[in-house]
């Protein structure tokens, strides 16, 4: 495997590495949330059943994230 420093990455390049890390990391059911983060979920749930926030599909949201790092 060759390997790149992250410096040496484009933004797009990155964003891929993430998404392969994420996608390895859904596949570990045995991951334990940490305290905050599920505080942090449970905020955003709160949010969105009171309609303050609206959940977004992932393919839009890589969409708005590439857009705002072109």
């Amino acid at each position: 495997m060759t390997t790149i420093p992250i410096n040496n990455m484009s933004i797009k390049e990155k964003i891929a590495a993430m998404e392969m890390i994420w996608d390895d990391l859904c596949q570990n059911h045995s991951i334990q949330v940490p305290d905050w983060h599920q505080n942090v979920l449970q905020v955003r749930e709160e949010k969105r059943l009171t309609g303050q926030e609206q959940p977004m599909d992932w393919s839009e949201a890589k969409k708005h994230i590439l857009k705002k790092t072109q």
